[in-house]
């Protein structure tokens, strides 16, 4: 069994469903609201999960009714929807998800007709992850892999790589929110999964493929999502490679990025070959993009696996 370490936000995303998202200054009506519990952290975790993994969650939750309902979701089995081999039931483990003072993180979503959104993230207890705390880096040594993203403070993504490099551990970042990224964090980042929108803001090129070779100055290895048209692989010393996603009709992309990084991470934990590892995961987010919500749309293995098989019926 795999075990996946995660080191990022939790938050609660407050859900708005609506026919056309709102320009600036204008007012419209919404067909549904929903609380779902969400964050990118807590999003790869899930993912990673559902995809068959051994999951621990690094960050925090605040002392509020939210914080509660997230670590409950993040904890129970049938929360998660996943059993494991010889049916034993378990869901992610929270021992590293620390309560403060406060309220949690809230992403505040609208989703449109096209299965678009936008959102605003509010970080709550999310800013309060500065920093590495005792039995957090003993946590990492143990981990296949270490995802990280950019909704918790900068100094504690670059300690959370720092601490994985050292125990040779796989990091795996996620530049979103995009911002410029430190020498020294680039330096301990092993995969860079940046979505085409990240990938141009980083490297100021607009085209994926070239964004991605320049990507290659900083990093030995990257992958930049491309939504429907799947993904683009690059490592150093070898030629780029192009996977397609399966082509379906969105209803809610909210997540779907995050549920292509936490099953990718199984996929490469398993040992699978870079391609089986994308198609995998571009399986994965072409199920979720079909459901409402981020964590509660994530597929579980058995879903991405017969899909998988439909998919390479239907194209041999």
């Amino acid at each position: 069994m795999t075990h996946i370490a995660v080191l990022g936000s939790t938050n609660m995303d407050l859900v708005a469903y609506v026919a056309k998202a709102p320009q600036r200054g204008e007012t419209v009506t919404g067909r549904e609201f929903r609380t779902i519990p969400g964050g990118k952290g807590a999003n790869q975790a899930v993912a990673a999960a559902h995809a068959g993994s051994d999951v621990s969650m690094i960050g925090a939750v605040g002392a509020d009714a939210f914080g509660s309902q997230l670590r409950t979701t993040l904890e129970l089995p049938q929360a998660l929807g996943f059993a494991r081999a010889g049916g034993t039931p378990m869901g992610v483990d929270t021992d590293h998800l620390r309560t403060t003072e406060g309220p949690s993180g809230t992403a505040h979503i609208v989703v449109d007709d096209e299965g678009g959104n936008a959102i605003v993230v509010v970080p709550g207890a999310n800013a309060t992850v500065d920093h590495l705390a005792p039995g957090d880096e003993a946590l990492i040594a143990g981990a296949d892999a270490l995802l990280l993203q950019l909704e918790i403070p900068l100094a504690a993504v670059l300690a959370g790589a720092e601490a994985a490099r050292r125990h040779g551990v796989r990091t795996v970042l996620t530049p979103s929110p995009v911002q410029p990224l430190p020498p020294e964090l680039l330096a301990s980042i092993d995969l860079l999964v940046p979505n085409e929108h990240e990938a141009a803001a980083l490297t100021g090129v607009t085209d994926p493929r070239d964004a991605a070779l320049a990507l290659l100055d900083q990093v030995p290895e990257v992958v930049v999502t491309l939504g429907a048209a799947g993904s683009l692989y690059a490592a150093r010393g070898a030629e780029p490679l192009a996977v397609p996603a399966p082509r379906v009709t969105a209803v809610d992309s909210t997540g779907a990025g995050d549920t292509f990084v936490g099953t990718l991470a199984v996929a490469l934990a398993e040992g699978r070959p870079m391609r089986a590892a994308l198609a995998w995961a571009s399986t994965a987010a072409s199920l979720s993009v079909q459901r409402a919500g981020a964590s509660s749309s994530m597929p579980y293995r058995s879903e991405i696996d017969a899909q998988a098989a439909s998919n390479t019926r239907h194209t041999s």
